[in-house]
């Protein structure tokens, strides 16, 4: 399994393997805040406090690099009875097989009531 193939599996269970060299450092963007966190638990902890709950990705995009990779895609998943989504793009630095960097862009997370809105106001051209 790629270290990007095992990445997706992380975002999808919250489960870090061994995709995360020790020392990795996230750099995460929000909407409207920045976050950072250094070391594997660190950047675990910052995953499920933005996500607790284990979800999926219906849709991505992957890209090689010399030193790494960038994916876009596309997360649902249920919280509190409500089902969630978000679109996101990483950009991953790649050393021995483990991210050791990573960047996240996240449009934030909709709710259901946010997603219904969208959907009356916006026609898109592609999914």
């Amino acid at each position: 399994m790629t270290v990007a193939e095992r990445f997706i599996a992380f975002l999808e269970t919250g489960e870090a393997g061994d995709v995360f060299a020790d020392d990795v450092f996230v750099d995460f963007t929000l909407p409207r805040w920045r976050l950072q966190a250094k070391g594997v638990a660190d950047a675990v902890a910052l995953r499920r406090g933005g996500h607790p709950s284990p979800g999926k990705v219906t849709r991505s995009r992957l890209d090689a690099l010399a030193r790494g990779f960038v994916l876009e895609l596309e997360e649902e998943w249920t919280q509190d009875g409500d089902r969630w989504y978000c679109r996101e793009m990483f950009r991953a630095e790649v050393r021995a097989d483990q991210i050791v960097e990573l960047a996240v862009y996240c449009t934030g997370d909709w709710d259901t009531a946010r997603r219904e809105e969208h959907a009356r106001a916006v026609r898109l051209l592609r999914p």
